[in-house]
């Protein structure tokens, strides 16, 4: 009996890595290879979510703001400054917490051009995440926005596209109205995402009298939360010796309750009375401020109360990122 002839299979077109879409483990990877995702093209994309980048705004102008921005922000833009200049039709690039619909970038009617930060990024380094969506931002048709995508591995980042000498000035909003031009003439989905962003966006102010710290309104109690630039190990010293000698607060009421990573930064978290506003926090912060110095400076040992008050201070401390 003659052997059957196999038949052949129809060959799928074969696509371009950079337009491979992120499907399920086990679903045929969409490259056409025919072999499933988590074998093929999704062991990339697997292993460049491991590699996480832990400061992934290192070197940029505003580290501590950008981190800021990112994990305690509700309502804030940035003008940024590109190093090679702005490309023609290209009025302005701005960098704002959150964009409507939580689209990862928006190319205005007018060619300018807003970027979100808060935004889920697909791998793990957010600054070539937020670089790939910029650099398609600026080539994007005016009136539009730019959809997610993965980046490609050795795309460029932040640090290779935006000026480190400009400055980085965040401006907090009470609301996202600075999403629409013209709120009466916003699409439907856009005055409902509008509207549905103020309604859970907590009050906050940036203090002027240091740098990176930022004051919010919640229903019990007020807080101050104030991103460092200091390695964490030696932060964590100074504010033990601080606390152990009753220093480390901001004033009647008010106590440091701990801190969080964030970024590859330490954030420090103070407790307020809720009748202490922003303004009522300046002095005592740049106060702090002081103190701080001087116990960064400070090469001794730990004392055992000194000891103690760190080892409170580390059980309390929790990673966002």
């Amino acid at each position: 009996m003659a052997k059957k002839r196999p038949q052949a299979k129809a060959v799928k077109p074969q696509i371009s890595d950079g337009e491979i879409p992120v499907v399920g483990a086990r679903e045929p990877c969409p490259c056409g290879s025919g072999r499933r995702y988590k074998a093929c093209h999704g062991r990339a994309a697997s292993h460049a979510v491991t590699e996480l980048v832990q400061r992934p705004f290192e070197g940029l102008a505003g580290e501590c703001d950008w981190v800021a921005l990112r994990e305690l922000v509700p309502a804030a833009t940035v003008p940024l400054t590109l190093k090679d200049g702005l490309p023609e039709g290209v009025p302005s690039v701005t960098l704002a917490t959150v964009l409507p619909m939580a689209w990862p970038a928006l190319r205005r009617e007018d060619g300018s051009v807003l970027i979100g930060l808060q935004n889920e990024t697909p791998s793990g380094d957010i600054s070539r995440d937020l670089a790939d969506t910029l650099k398609r931002a600026l080539v994007a048709e005016p009136g539009s926005p730019v959809a997610a995508r993965r980046a490609e591995s050795d795309g460029v980042r932040l640090q290779d596209l935006l000026d480190p000498a400009a400055a980085f000035e965040p401006e907090v909003h009470t609301g996202f109205e600075f999403w629409v031009p013209d709120a009466d003439s916003a699409a439907t989905e856009v005055t409902a995402s509008l509207e549905r962003a103020n309604a859970a966006a907590i009050p906050t102010v940036r203090l002027k009298s240091v740098d990176s710290s930022y004051w919010c309104e919640t229903p019990e109690k007020n807080h101050l939360r104030w991103v460092m630039p200091y390695p964490e190990e030696k932060l964590l010293d100074a504010l033990a010796r601080l606390h152990a000698a009753g220093t480390s607060s901001l004033g009647e009421g008010t106590r440091l309750v701990g801190s969080f990573r964030a970024h590859g930064l330490t954030v420090p978290v103070w407790d307020l009375p809720s009748d202490m506003g922003a303004e009522e926090c300046e002095k005592p912060a740049a106060e702090f401020a002081e103190r701080l110095a001087g116990a960064l400076a400070n090469e001794d040992p730990l004392t055992a109360d000194e000891r103690r008050a760190r080892g409170g201070l580390t059980n309390r401390q929790v990673t966002l990122s």
